[in-house]
């Protein structure tokens, strides 16, 4: 085996580095995967943040002459258990019902198509809170994924399993999915790098759809990272219902361009809670150091963005999503959902959605069009929103898990963490979560920059400059290989 593999700092080299040490010969695909699966198994008992694994099936893939010679051939790599299917391996949203039935899914999503061409090497899935409905990861049918920094603490969700995995070091960087802030909020608990795609960037098919809140992408660790798998993953399919417009492509040249002079907005506090100060200090020093390094930066942000008079139509909308998600699930079983298959407010959210109306979900589809355009109108004038990624640092566990006498508990208990990031997947805009921050205990909080519809390559722009200035992945928690 390689000299380099014995060496602890391959686990700092980024999915981009790991991948030139295959072309350059130093490595092969097999031994960075043998390193990968010794890693899981000597961590993930401590953080349980992959809750299936493959290993043999991966270790065929890693020697195969057909492994695909891309970008990322050779990586080791890890899916979310969720929409983002990968053919013959178990596929559970987090459900118990699909747990206890043992399900295993026939086919390859779209996305997940793509990421074999990039050549990586998938050998598990990980951790995700029910249907990603929270923003903890402490799903009943796998419990609770801890967090490398203190495992007292949770990573967040609903991508905590994926960003738990990564922040340990076991790969560098996997598949995560965004809602309502699912890649963001996790990404800020870690001390990673997320990046939240537009709308209709990265296809969702054929289980989920583009039009819908969520979208797909990455936690990783470095800028280079989140340009250069964004590039081999937004990649447009036949049907896909949104495609948003390529500025800037490829993204890979983004991390290395300059923005220019950029007139960007701040908002470090809100009307609704309050914000931690060292989630507010984590926006705060992005500003800073921005307007250093020559940007503009002023005390401004959408007068709409937190208006209650366009949300009244959520309910309809994420309830409607449950019901349709479970219908997909009895489909799946071949029998009808029960309530006790599912977790007490996944049930819960299911009822109301099919109680709810057309002209209800009609009018909360209006409601979102109306505050998407009064919220975007606002980059008019402006390039950049900078704000904290979450108004809370990260949870301890068991905090936000539900109980038998209140089941809403972890819905309810989210908003702290989905409140800055969940707006812009009702707009569709695309927005990234960086390391800026820590509370006095040494938990990681995060900064939030969002920027027009279609413009990630602004987002990579600056967010090079400020890794070039904060060296974030300098950083790295205890628990750590």
């Amino acid at each position: 085996m390689s000299s380099i593999i014995d060496d602890s700092s391959i686990a700092r080299l980024d999915a981009t580095g790991q991948a030139q040490l295959v072309r350059n010969g130093e490595v092969t695909s097999a031994e960075l995967l043998e390193r990968a699966i010794a890693l899981a198994d000597r961590i993930d008992p401590e953080i349980n943040a992959i809750i299936h694994r493959f290993d043999d099936k991966a270790r065929a893939t890693a020697v195969s002459p057909d492994l695909p010679d891309g970008p990322f051939k050779g990586v080791p790599f890890l899916l979310k258990d969720l929409w983002p299917a990968s053919a013959g391996d178990p596929l559970h949203l987090g459900v118990k019902g699909l747990k206890e039935a043992g399900y295993i899914h026939p086919t390859d999503s779209d996305l997940v198509t793509n990421y074999r061409r990039a050549g990586f090497v998938i050998f598990g899935r990980t951790n995700t809170p029910e249907l990603g409905l929270s923003a903890t990861t402490e799903p009943l049918a796998y419990g609770a994924t801890r967090n490398p920094w203190n495992i007292d603490h949770g990573p967040g969700g609903s991508s905590g399993g994926s960003a738990a995995a990564v922040a340990a070091g076991i790969v560098p960087a996997a598949n995560a999915s965004d809602g309502g802030g699912s890649i963001r909020i996790p990404a800020a608990m870690t001390g990673l790098v997320g990046l939240k795609p537009s709308r209709g960037r990265v296809p969702m098919g054929p289980l989920s759809e583009e039009w819908s809140r969520s979208c797909q992408h990455v936690v990783c660790w470095t800028m280079r990272d989140a340009a250069n798998i964004l590039d081999v993953s937004a990649i447009a399919t036949v049907g896909d219902g949104v495609v948003a417009p390529n500025f800037g492509r490829p993204y890979a040249t983004a991390v290395t361009e300059s923005p220019g002079a950029l007139r960007i907005g701040l908002l470090t506090d809100n009307p609704r809670l309050p914000t931690h100060e060292a989630c507010a200090g984590a926006a705060q020093r992005a500003a800073t150091e921005l307007e250093a390094l020559g940007h503009h930066v002023e005390m401004a942000s959408p007068s709409a963005l937190f208006d209650p008079q366009y949300t009244t139509g959520a309910p309809a909308l994420w309830g409607g999503a449950t019901a349709l998600s479970l219908q997909t699930i009895a489909e799946w079983l071949g029998r009808e959902i029960t309530e006790d298959d599912v977790e007490p407010a996944t049930w819960l959210m299911a009822q109301a959605g099919k109680s709810a109306t057309a002209l209800d979900a009609a009018a909360g589809h209006a409601a979102t069009a109306a505050y998407r355009r009064a919220v975007c109108s606002w980059w008019n004038d402006f390039d950049l929103l900078i704000t904290p990624t979450t108004a809370s640092p990260p949870p301890v566990l068991g905090e936000l898990a539900p109980t038998v006498d209140d089941p809403m508990r972890s819905a309810i208990g989210s908003i702290p963490y989905s409140l800055y990031t969940s707006p812009f997947n009702v707009t569709g805009q695309p927005g990234i979560s960086l390391p800026l921050g820590q509370t006095d205990e040494g938990l990681p909080v995060g900064a939030q920059i969002i920027a027009a519809y279609g413009r990630e390559d602004l987002l990579l722009q600056v967010g090079a400059q400020l890794e070039q200035v904060v060296n974030w992945s300098a950083n790295r928690p205890p628990i750590h290989a």
